[in-house]
């Protein structure tokens, strides 16, 4: 593994400003507010020569109750893997007493601790470090994380603690490109999405709590499950438009998006005692949009009685009728039932999703679809239907070139979807079919005509005007 720096501090006080700069990236969610992360986010700095993997973690407010507990736990989690520390503080505040309470837990587990003191934009770097001088840190560094100034001095500082790892390089590649199937988890809030994952992991990996929107980031972490390899995506719960109300709130759907985006499978996670809810349609609507495999996930189904499971059976059948070919999984993330039927749709879903189509074989089957059931008529004329080939994949993606196809009804449209999907075992994956209009070769050309047809054309009219 790549060395360990854990960023710390109180809330607010600018770690994940500072990871974005160190990573070069926009992966930390930022806000000008306090406890906005409270998991921990991981990613890859190279701007030393010597990469190293950077934890930006939650802020210690002292209080050892509710969120802030669970945030404390995977803040010591990121103390324990790590090979140095850095403790942010804010210029502009001052020296607090929390600061002190952080500096001395650092100092007790040994670990090398430097400090960094943030927001000095606009300051005088010396008078802001000869307030905490108090502290006795010897390597203390004025940076200002959001104009990226002081960087490279506490970077500087920073490798000399590090392990030295000849291989290096290629560990952060394999860090920053993970391998496997990415599996985005989405739902709405409090359904289970982190506590699937935690126990798909096997540890304590993200906040788990019976708030809802404890989860407020897009939280990737790597999975190695019987030989397969994925990329777990813990994301936000997403509301209703209506009530997201807040700027923070409305960054942490915005991250959830781009997660099903950058996912191949998105199992979206619904609470088997509440049903199919206006916002899971939503939710599956956006996965369809992006053109992604899709699992349902119903969760919290040990706690259901048998009638209620038979009423939710049948709720979801008849709701869920437009992705009739997604697999539904009832499964319980808390005590961990049905995992292997869940990773099994994923797995399923995620293979068609990557299927290649051969033209020859797509044409000979759009031959066998038609022949078995012809278009309709548009305007007393039947479309014609000539050849298919592949357009891609994530979805897969067929195209088909015809004569008067802009007409096709979207019934016909369904019906090659389904002919498609049974024909190649498509299970879990919406299928997207283009059609593409021919060209007339006439087109534009009907008053052009060849030099022999001229010569026959005058042959007519001096034949005409002779009688």
């Amino acid at each position: 593994m790549l060395p360990v720096v854990a960023l710390v501090g109180r809330p607010n006080v600018g770690k994940s400003t500072l990871f974005n700069a160190l990573t070069k990236s926009r992966d930390a969610l930022v806000a000008d507010l306090p406890g906005v992360t409270r998991d921990r986010h991981y990613g890859v700095c190279r701007l030393g020569g010597c990469p190293f993997v950077l934890v930006d973690t939650g802020g210690l407010s002292g209080e050892r109750v509710d969120i802030d507990a669970l945030t404390e736990r995977q803040v010591q989690f990121a103390i324990d893997e790590a090979s140095a520390c850095v403790l942010l503080v804010d210029a502009r505040e001052g020296l607090l007493p929390q600061d002190r309470a952080i500096l001395d837990r650092l100092r007790r587990t040994g670990k090398p601790v430097l400090l960094a003191v943030n927001k000095t934009d606009g300051l005088d770097p010396q008078a802001a470090l000869a307030e905490f001088s108090a502290l006795g840190v010897a390597a203390t560094f004025a940076i200002a994380a959001a104009h990226a100034r002081g960087l490279d001095a506490l970077l500087g500082a920073v490798l000399p603690l590090l392990p030295v790892d000849a291989d290096a390089d290629a560990r952060g590649e394999d860090l920053e490109q993970m391998a496997g199937t990415r599996v985005a988890v989405v739902g709405r809030p409090n359904v289970g999405k982190s506590t699937l994952v935690n126990r798909l992991l096997g540890e304590e990996r993200v906040v788990v709590s019976d708030i809802a929107g404890t989860t407020r980031d897009s939280i990737h972490v790597q999975l190695e499950r019987d030989g397969r390899q994925y990329v777990l995506i813990d994301t936000a719960g997403v509301r209703r438009r209506g009530r997201v109300e807040d700027a923070l709130e409305k960054f942490s759907v915005i991250k959830t998006l781009q997660s099903i985006a950058a996912a191949e499978v998105a199992v979206v996670m619904l609470d088997a005692g509440e049903g199919v809810t206006d916002q899971d349609l939503a939710l599956i609507g956006q996965v369809l949009d992006a053109g992604r495999a899709l699992v349902i996930a119903a969760n919290k189904w040990d706690g259901l009685a048998q009638y209620d499971r038979e009423r939710c059976k049948a709720g979801l059948e008849r709701k869920l009728d437009f992705v009739a070919w997604a697999r539904i999984v009832f499964l319980s993330a808390k005590h961990g039932s049905g995992f292997r039927e869940l990773m099994r749709a994923v797995d399923r879903a995620g293979t068609a999703a990557a299927r290649e189509l051969g033209t020859s074989d797509l044409t000979r089957s759009l031959e066998k679809a038609v022949a078995a059931h012809q278009p309709p008529l548009v305007r007393g004329h039947a479309p014609k239907l000539r050849f298919a080939h592949p357009g891609g994949n994530h979805p897969p993606t067929i195209v088909i070139h015809g004569t008067r196809t802009k007409h096709i009804a979207d019934s016909y449209r369904r019906y090659l979807e389904n002919f498609f999907r049974k024909r190649y075992k498509l299970e879990g994956t919406p299928i997207r079919i283009e059609f593409r209009e021919g060209e007339n070769p006439y087109a534009g050309k009907r008053n052009v005509l060849t030099e022999s047809q001229q010569r026959k054309r005058r042959r007519m009219i001096r034949h005409v005007r002779g009688r």
